[in-house]
């Protein structure tokens, strides 16, 4: 027996076989595709030819997407006195360091943590929490900065972290099937050109060997690598 239902069955039939399509033409046939009653989130995978065993080329970065995820964000500031106020007026939905102890206390009610450099000694302890959930603030997210407004607003108007994971692939998201092909197209292509900018110096043979989107609960469509600049 398939795990996968009738619907994902039928949707699959309908991608031919073997063939790569244009970034455009793969976003509308995605949203054709999508059969769910809810809108679907729609992401992007791609396979890099890297080592994600050594530390020189592990491949991680972060791209504004040009139309936002069609998500709404709850970002946690973590800073103190006039920091804070930044944060507040920038748009947080939490501002504080009472939320460290919070966090201790089991609370994770956010999807971002940004956090100032001086109180990175008292945000260390909550690696053991937060990082396993991709929360941590880090330096190269742009999560720890004294720049919190811009942080904030970068997040908000949709910025995304992405990293490779142990098999060599990188998942990100890039709208919602409801997006028009032109705002799900540019926001693949601000995405895949941003993991191309990324490339180690130490990578070797073929970088991008393949991307793939698909929705939430549709089949995978195969886009042509070379179709972006720099593949």
């Amino acid at each position: 027996m398939s795990k996968h239902g009738k619907r994902f069955r039928y949707a699959k039939e309908k991608i031919p076989a073997g063939v790569q399509f244009k970034p455009d033409e793969a976003v509308q046939m995605v949203k054709e595709l999508a059969s769910a009653k809810f809108d679907e989130s729609v992401d992007v995978s791609t396979c890099l030819g890297i080592d994600p065993k050594r530390a020189e080329q592990v491949v991680r970065g972060t791209v504004v997407l040009p139309h936002g995820t069609g998500k709404s964000v709850r970002v946690l500031v973590i800073a103190q006195g006039e920091k804070e106020t930044e944060a507040q007026e920038a748009g947080a939905d939490y501002v504080g360091v009472e939320y460290i102890h919070k966090i201790q206390d089991g609370w994770l009610d956010f999807d971002v943590c940004v956090a100032t450099p001086d109180l990175m000694n008292k945000v260390g302890p909550l690696g053991k929490v937060l990082g396993p959930r991709g929360l941590m603030p880090t330096p190269k997210g742009g999560t720890v900065t004294f720049d919190i407004s811009r942080a904030v607003g970068e997040i908000k108007a949709g910025k995304i972290e992405y990293r490779v994971d142990k098999t060599g692939n990188i998942h990100a998201p890039i709208g919602r099937v409801s997006f028009t092909p032109e705002h799900l197209s540019e926001n693949l292509v601000a995405v895949v050109d941003s993991i191309l900018r990324a490339k180690p110096a130490t990578a070797k043979g073929k970088y991008m060997k393949s991307v793939t989107v698909s929705s939430t609960m549709g089949p995978g469509v195969a886009v042509d690598p070379n179709a972006f600049t720099g593949a």
